[in-house]
């Protein structure tokens, strides 16, 4: 039988009506659509697509699973390797993994493995009603530290193992980056609650409103019977530009930005958290977080936003399904610009401080594209002269964050790296610190949803040896 040659399209919200509400824009596939797309996998005996997963997930089998209609096998299958299906089916970037390596990517369009997974994942979450079965306790307690996908990934590896695990949030909800950075219309929050509520049922504990190196220490966690700890505090520590009127009323951190209008709800009218409803909003960056952001502006109320990046199309980090969903609601591309400072007045009320102002707008320079940099990528020039003003009332600051470094002052023998990062052993994720593990963004600082739950899983697996071992040569 002759192969599709491309995926079945993922229907989607009309551009014009998604972008002036918050509900999810892609609709998902119906079950023979699901079924028709799984028919399209050759099935290959050496799995390159699984070569190409963070977290080694069996994708021919379980694509094979759907192909037949057993959607609850499917899933399965996934969750022996994934904690979090309905997450990585919507937000990983298959495109440059699993389905980068697909074979039929050679000649043709790649198998939609990530809208399979969340096919399968969101058929599971509507209609088992089961209950998991439970692990043997080992007796053994492991501490998680934040429950971002690192965190809750390995949270979960290790409860199926039978440890008792308990993970601290800093926040009033779990879910870490899944619930203050990732938009509604791309991931609902219900969807991170399910595969936390998941997690619960094989007995993981959340404490919410927990803040390590603040309310307890490492330390602290140790002397109340943990025997591990693992750190997936993430990269909540947003960095700028370092450029004149940064201070400006108007200018936000795209975290902070993005945490009041996901995490608080700034875009309902019951919301208690303020927001700026900017008509004219620049965001600076070119990654996910800046189309986040500026897709988020527009639902927000704005009338222009636009993306101000330094290289090319080309060049842009962003997953290019998202910079194709910017684009159809809108958003404006200003590339090979660089800003260079945020223009403002001071309020005529209150004139004690000439920077207790408001955005008027952003002077950018224009650039070319010189030699490569370190990364491989043609590094900005910027050209002389050619500086000109675009008006706006807000500006995002979406170029990157860092790792708090509230856990590395309160934490005794912990090695940090120059960027604030916890150094670590890349193939087990052990730091210089006995029985602390780290991974995801708290080591690598700002990256994917799936590397970072791929982190969680090799620390989860290294914690299991560790305090095996420790066990066997006690019991010598």
């Amino acid at each position: 039988m002759a192969v599709e040659p491309k995926k079945h399209a993922m229907p989607v919200q009309d551009p014009k009506e998604r972008a002036r509400n918050f509900s999810e824009v892609a609709l998902g596939y119906s079950p023979s659509v699901a079924v028709a797309e799984a028919s399209r996998c050759l099935n290959c005996k050496n799995r390159p697509c699984v070569q190409g997963c963070p977290v080694n997930i069996s994708i021919p089998e379980f694509i094979s699973k759907v192909k037949e209609s057993d959607f609850e096998g499917a899933y399965r299958i996934i969750s022996q390797s994934s904690s979090l299906p309905a997450v990585c089916g919507r937000v990983c970037p298959q495109e440059t993994q699993c389905e980068s390596k697909c074979t039929l990517g050679i000649k043709f369009e790649p198998v939609a493995i990530g809208r399979l997974e969340r096919f399968v994942a969101d058929y599971h979450n509507a209609n088992f009603k089961g209950e998991p079965e439970l692990p043997e306790q080992n007796g053994k307690k492991v501490a998680v530290v934040g429950s971002g996908p690192s965190g809750l990934t390995c949270a979960g590896d290790l409860a199926k193992k039978g440890y008792k695990v308990t993970v601290f949030e800093a926040l009033h909800l779990a879910g870490g980056v899944l619930v203050y950075g990732i938009p509604e219309f791309r991931l609902p929050k219900n969807i991170v609650e399910k595969e936390v509520e998941a997690l619960k049922k094989y007995g993981v504990e959340v404490q919410t409103n927990v803040v390590i190196g603040k309310t307890l220490t490492v330390d602290e966690l140790f002397e109340q019977g943990y025997q591990a700890v693992f750190i997936g505090s993430g990269a909540g520590l947003p960095r700028f530009m370092g450029i004149a009127g940064e201070s400006l009323k108007g200018v936000y951190s795209a975290n902070e930005f993005l945490t009041r209008a996901n995490l608080m709800k700034a875009y309902s009218p019951q919301s208690r958290t303020p927001i700026m409803h900017a008509k004219r909003v620049a965001v600076v960056g070119g990654g996910n977080v800046a189309m986040d952001a500026a897709r988020t502006a527009l639902r927000l109320g704005a009338e222009a936003v636009r993306i101000i990046y330094r290289r090319s199309m080309d060049e842009l980090p962003a997953r290019k399904e998202e910079v194709e969903h910017a684009e159809e609601e809108g958003v404006i591309f200003d590339l090979l610009r660089n800003p260079v400072e945020i223009l403002g007045y001071s309020n005529p009320e209150d004139r004690r401080d000439p920077l207790n102002g408001f955005v008027t707008g952003i002077k950018v320079i224009k650039c070319e594209l010189g030699a490569p940099d370190e990364k491989g990528r043609r590094r900005p020039v910027e050209v002389a002269g050619s500086e000109y003003i675009v008006d706006t009332d807000c500006v995002i600051i979406a170029i990157g964050t860092a790792p708090n470094p509230l856990i590395k002052n309160t934490t005794a023998g912990l090695e940090v790296g120059k960027h604030g990062g916890i150094v670590v052993e890349e193939s087990t994720g052990k730091t210089s610190k006995e029985g602390v593990y780290a991974g995801g963004d708290a080591v690598t600082g700002a990256a994917t949803v799936i590397l970072a739950m791929g982190a969680g899983k090799t620390a989860a697996k290294a914690i299991d040896e560790y305090l095996s071992d420790k066990v066997c040569k006690k019991g010598k």
